[in-house]
C-alpha cells in the first residue's frame, strides 16, 4: 500500500494482496475520503494528515511526498559515436554493419551497462554480439557470456553468436543442470543461453517457502553465478515487474557484473515504475536518486508519470539510446528478412510421419525419375503433411512473437496455410482479423479496410492462397510467415501486401522455420532461387516441381 502527499490532497493505493480488505476497511474510516475511479485511487484532504500518518503506521505502508517544485533538468542529448575499432565478424551472405549498428555498439563500449531500445528490425541482437566481442578484443574479461531470452529465440540466440563470431554458443538444457560450467572450463562454450522460465533451474541454490519471499535479497544463488562475465538480457521488459520471480533471478544473476546489456523494443509497457526494475538490473538506478528519488520523482510513489523530459535525458546520458525506423530509413533496405529457428512441440508426431514419407517413397520406388514424377501430385500432398505438422509445432513461439510485436505497438501480418493454423490464432487473438478462402469478398474488404484504418486492429491473419495477391496492407511493415509457399515467387507476392506503393518503412519478412525438419530445406530451396529467371518472370509451376523434385531426393 502507498500513501503519496501532493500539494493538494493524499492519494492512497492499495495493493491487491491478502491485505486489501483489512486496508481497505482502514482507509473508509478516514473522514471525507473519496475513490476516483479513473485514477483508481483512494483520495483523502489534507487537513487529515494525522489520520494519515495513523493509517501509515497501522498498515505499514510506503509513504511518499510528491515535490513538483524542483525544475526539470534538461540538456542535449548528444549524437552517438562513432565506432573507431574494427571488429573482425563474419558476413553472412555478404551482410555486414550497417553505420547506425556501429554507432550503436561504439555506444554500447563507452557505457557498458545500458539498454538498447532500439525499434523492433534494426539488429539488436547483432549489437549487443557485437559489444560483447569488442569488449572482448580490448581485453575485457566478457566470457562466458550469458544470454537470457524467451523460449522462443533460444536457437536463434545460438546461430547468431556462431554466425558472426568464433565463439561457441550453448543453450542450456537438463542434462547439463550440475555441470553447464565445466563447458566453459574445459574450452567446449563460451556463451550459454537460457529462457527467463529455467533461470531458477541453473542459477538458483534456495528460494524461501511460498509467501516467505519479500525481495531478491532472500534468494541464495548458485555460487557458479560468479563464473559469468557478461549478461545480455533479451525482451528485458518481462522484468518489469519486481514482484515476479524471474525479475529477482535476472538481478541477483547481474549483479557486480561488469557488462550487463538490456535489449528491448518497448522498456516502458505502461508507466515509467516500468523502467525501475530494468535500471536496477543494470545497476543505474544510482542516476535517479536511488529507489525512493525514482518512485518520487518519475513514478508519483509508484504508478503515475512525472518529469518525463527530464527522465528521458538522464536515461540517453546514462545508460539508454533508441532509433527508430525513420530515423536509419538510409542505412536499411527496402526489405529485409530474418528466420527464427524453432524447437517445434509436435516432435514425435513429426518423426513419425517423416519415416512413414520415407517408407513411402521407397515402396513406390521413387528412385526412378519417371516414377517420381507420375507420383508428384500425391507427393505434394504428403509433404503438406509435413508442413502442417512442423507449422502446428510451431504455433507457441509465434504467438510470443506476434504478441511482442503487438505489444510494442505495431501493426502485423501473419501468413499460414492451412484452415486450422487461422483457427489457432484467431482463438488465441480474438481481435484479428482474417482474409481466408472461407471468408466472402463483403468479409475480406472489411477485414482489409479494418486493418488499415482502424488503429486498435493490431494483427490480420492471412490465408497465402486468399491474400497472397490483388490486396494492400500498408498499414504494417511487419510480415511474418508460419507457414510460407513453395517459390520465391510466391514468398515476394505475399511480402508485397505491405512492400508496395503507401509504405512509408521498411519491411521486415519474418520466416518461422521448425529445426530439423521440412521447413529448412524447402526454406534454403527457396532463396536459392531468388535470383532465377522464370522465378522472376512468375512461372511458380515450374519452380514448383522443382522443389518437389529437390524434396524427393533429399528424403532418399
Amino acid at each position: 500500500m502507498q500513501i503519496v502527499e501532493y500539494k493538494t490532497e493524499f492519494q492512497i493505493r492499495i495493493d491487491y494482496n491478502h491485505w486489501r480488505k483489512r486496508n481497505t476497511a482502514a482507509v473508509k474510516k478516514i473522514p471525507g475520503v473519496r475513490f476516483d475511479w479513473k485514477e483508481k485511487v483512494w483520495v483523502a484532504p489534507l487537513e487529515q494528515r494525522p489520520n494519515l500518518a495513523r493509517l501509515q503506521q497501522y498498515t505499514k505502508a510506503k509513504y511518499f511526498k510528491i515535490d513538483d517544485v524542483t525544475p526539470e533538468q534538461l540538456g542535449d542529448i548528444p549524437e552517438l559515436p562513432e565506432l573507431k575499432m574494427h571488429i573482425p565478424l563474419s558476413h553472412p551472405d555478404g551482410l555486414g554493419f550497417r553505420p547506425y549498428q556501429e554507432k550503436g555498439v561504439a555506444r554500447g563500449l563507452e557505457l557498458k551497462n545500458f539498454m538498447n531500445c532500439d525499434e523492433q528490425g534494426l539488429g539488436k541482437t547483432l549489437q549487443s554480439i557485437a559489444t560483447i566481442y569488442a569488449a572482448h578484443l580490448n581485453g575485457e574479461d566478457v566470457f562466458p557470456c550469458l544470454v537470457i531470452c524467451p523460449a522462443s529465440t533460444k536457437i536463434n540466440w545460438k546461430r547468431e553468436w556462431e554466425m558472426w563470431t568464433d565463439k561457441k554458443a550453448m543453450v542450456l538444457e537438463n542434462r547439463v543442470k550440475d555441470s553447464w560450467n565445466r563447458y566453459f572450463e574445459i574450452g567446449m562454450a563460451d556463451v550459454f543461453i537460457t529462457n527467463y522460465e529455467s533461470l531458477k533451474k541453473y542459477f538458483v541454490k534456495y528460494m524461501p517457502p511460498k509467501g516467505k519471499l519479500r525481495n531478491s535479497a532472500d534468494i541464495i544463488m548458485d555460487p557458479r553465478v560468479e563464473l559469468i562475465k557478461s549478461v545480455i538480457v533479451d525482451e528485458s521488459h518481462r522484468c518489469k515487474d519486481t514482484t515476479t520471480q524471474q525479475a529477482k533471478f535476472t538481478l541477483n544473476i547481474c549483479k557486480g557484473k561488469e557488462r550487463v546489456i538490456l535489449l528491448t523494443g518497448t522498456p516502458v509497457v505502461n508507466k515509467p515504475i516500468d523502467l525501475f526494475p530494468q535500471l536496477a538490473i543494470m545497476n543505474r538506478l544510482s542516476h535517479f536518486g536511488g529507489k525512493r528519488g525514482y518512485l518520487e520523482r518519475y513514478c508519483e510513489g509508484g504508478r503515475g508519470a512525472s518529469n518525463l523530459k527530464e527522465l528521458n535525458y538522464l536515461l540517453n546520458k546514462h545508460c539508454f539510446f533508441r532509433r527508430e525506423k525513420k530515423d536509419v530509413a538510409k542505412d536499411l533496405p527496402e526489405k529485409q528478412r530474418q528466420t527464427i529457428l524453432c524447437d517445434i512441440t509436435t516432435r514425435k508426431q513429426y518423426n513419425q510421419a517423416r519415416d512413414e514419407f520415407v517408407k513411402y517413397l521407397r515402396e513406390k520406388g521413387c528412385d526412378d525419375a519417371e516414377v517420381a514424377k507420375k507420383l508428384r501430385g500425391e507427393i505434394m500432398v504428403k509433404m503438406q503433411e509435413l508442413k502442417k505438422i512442423s507449422a502446428y509445432g510451431k504455433l507457441n513461439e509465434a504467438k510470443e512473437f506476434i504478441s511482442s510485436v503487438i505489444e510494442s505497438g505495431e501493426k502485423l501480418i501473419v501468413f499460414v496455410w492451412h484452415k486450422v493454423m487461422v483457427e489457432e490464432l484467431v482463438k488465441e487473438f480474438p481481435s484479428a482479423v482474417t482474409v481466408t478462402g472461407n471468408d466472402n469478398q463483403e468479409q475480406k474488404q472489411a477485414s482489409i479496410d479494418g486493418f488499415q484504418r482502424n488503429p486498435d486492429i493490431k494483427l490480420i491473419v492471412c490465408n497465402i492462397k486468399a491474400a497472397g495477391v490483388g490486396i494492400t496492407l500498408t498499414a504494417s511493415s511487419r510480415v511474418a510467415f508460419v507457414e510460407y509457399p513453395w517459390t520465391y515467387a510466391d514468398c515476394v507476392q505475399c511480402e508485397d501486401r505491405a512492400h508496395r506503393i503507401g509504405q512509408t518503412n521498411n519491411v521486415m519478412c519474418t520466416y518461422f522455420l521448425g529445426q530439423n525438419t521440412i521447413d529448412e530445406d524447402l526454406y534454403d530451396m527457396i532463396q536459392k532461387k531468388r535470383h532465377v529467371g522464370n522465378t522472376i518472370t512468375g512461372a511458380s509451376d515450374e519452380m514448383k516441381m522443382e522443389m518437389i523434385d529437390n524434396i524427393i531426393n533429399l528424403f532418399k
